[in-house]
């Protein structure tokens, strides 16, 4: 199977301690963890990981950071012929206190105006799935135009211009519960099903495709067969949530791209995340595909 991956890319500090800071203090910590990051990006590590030929279409600095993140990919197998580093250009980095008594984590994220659209011509036209959260949207929508027979899913984290024009294009649109409440102008209840049901239908009439909203610890709803449901989430002890929403949108494009029911495709995808918050680091906490195939079956 062959994915193509456009979006972000970013290099995480995770600093983990037990308790959250408290301002004009000085902390120690025993240790830190480094690696790639950003929604789509972290998708296409999880797929490549998994086996899919990923392609990863984004820019880095012609920094350390972005050697580093080019050197994660490369590690992994992914092609990062169009990973480009522009030269002035900062490689985004964010720093990550990850509060380890709770599972939250407060990100400060360094970065400057993103490119629209990368130097380079994308030339894939047999992607089987393609992965983008919102980032370089010119060459996302190339991207799509160019593989019209590819599942593709666009990871809706904030609500603008540009995924609005995405969500048209695209065969699933997974979006958190704030870029659902910002569209719709309501707020998400999971006590009121019917509250979700006016939110999802006004995310289905606008986007004219298949919607997931995700409710975090509360599980994602969708549409399945024509029957609104809550598929729920998985109960776990969090350690550090950094990376939770990215690995949950590559493994539903991994198991929807193998020919999985939407049900089926949502749980397992929930069950690699939920396994990935009981580790620390975003990349790092990826769990290989055979722990949650033996997971699923399970539960």
């Amino acid at each position: 199977m062959k994915a193509l991956c456009v979006g972000h890319s970013t290099y995480d500090t995770t600093l983990p301690v037990d308790f959250y800071p408290e301002e004009n203090l000085k902390y120690r910590i025993k240790r830190q963890i480094v690696c790639g990051g950003g929604p789509a990006s972290n998708g296409a590590y999880l797929l490549a990981k998994w086996g899919f030929d990923t392609t990863i279409v984004s820019v880095v600095g012609d920094d350390f950071y972005g050697d580093k993140v080019i050197d994660d990919f490369e590690k992994i197998g992914a092609n990062t012929e169009y990973l480009l580093k522009y030269p002035g250009y900062h490689t985004s980095s964010s720093y990550i206190i990850a509060n380890m008594s709770n599972g939250s984590r407060t990100i400060l994220t360094s970065r400057i105006a993103p490119v629209r659209k990368i130097d380079k011509e994308i030339t894939v036209t047999d992607a089987d799935v393609i992965l983008i959260d919102g980032e370089h949207p010119e060459s996302a929508m190339d991207a799509l135009q160019k593989n019209p027979n590819a599942i593709s899913v666009l990871d809706a984290g904030r609500l603008n211009d540009d995924t609005r024009a995405l969500g048209k294009m695209v065969t699933y649109l997974i979006c958190s519960h704030d870029f659902a409440e910002e569209f719709s102008g309501m707020k998400t209840d999971v006590r009121d099903f019917n509250t979700l049901v006016a939110i999802y239908e006004k995310l289905r009439e606008y986007f004219q495709t298949n919607v997931i909203i995700t409710l975090e610890a509360n599980g994602s709803f969708t549409m399945i067969n024509g029957v609104y449901r809550i598929i729920p989430s998985v109960s776990v002890k969090a350690l550090d949530s950094t990376g939770a929403g990215d690995i949950f949108h590559g493994a539903f494009t991994y198991f929807i791209g193998m020919g999985y029911p939407l049900e089926e495709a949502i749980r397992c995808s929930s069950i690699t995340s939920a396994i990935s918050v009981t580790r620390i680091g975003s990349r790092f906490s990826i769990p290989n595909l055979s722990e949650v195939l033996e997971y699923n079956d399970v539960i």
